[in-house]
């Protein structure tokens, strides 16, 4: 996704002209971009037999999506698991998890 809102517009080549080696396969970085296709994250437009593919959502719907699915799969779909699964990973301490809740409760307002 990275690479196709840099692009704005791209074949799935030119996405792949874009990876550092070792680049991944034609058809694995084809395979990705149906899957991202059919899940609406991803459109395209047909010119002959080339599809030229661009972002649906923006960068920030797409943290909000994969997120999401990240959550139901791993979690269960549980908030607080997946908070507490990020919290205990990165070491925070009490100090911090008071500080992430305030900025939390500074956004709202």
């Amino acid at each position: 996704m990275v690479l196709l809102w840099e692009l704005k517009k791209g074949l799935v080549k030119d996405l792949l002209d874009r990876f550092p080696e070792p680049r991944p396969a034609y058809n694995t970085v084809s395979t990705i971009i149906r899957i991202l296709e059919k899940k609406g994250v991803i459109g395209h437009e047909a010119i002959g037999k080339n599809h030229i593919y661009y972002a649906l959502i923006t960068k920030d719907e797409y943290k909000r999506f994969s997120l999401s699915e990240l959550k139901q799969k791993l979690f269960g779909g549980s908030s607080m698991g997946l908070l507490s699964f990020f919290a205990k990973e990165e070491g925070l301490d009490e100090t911090e998890l008071k500080d992430f809740l305030q900025s939390l409760k500074n956004d709202k307002r």
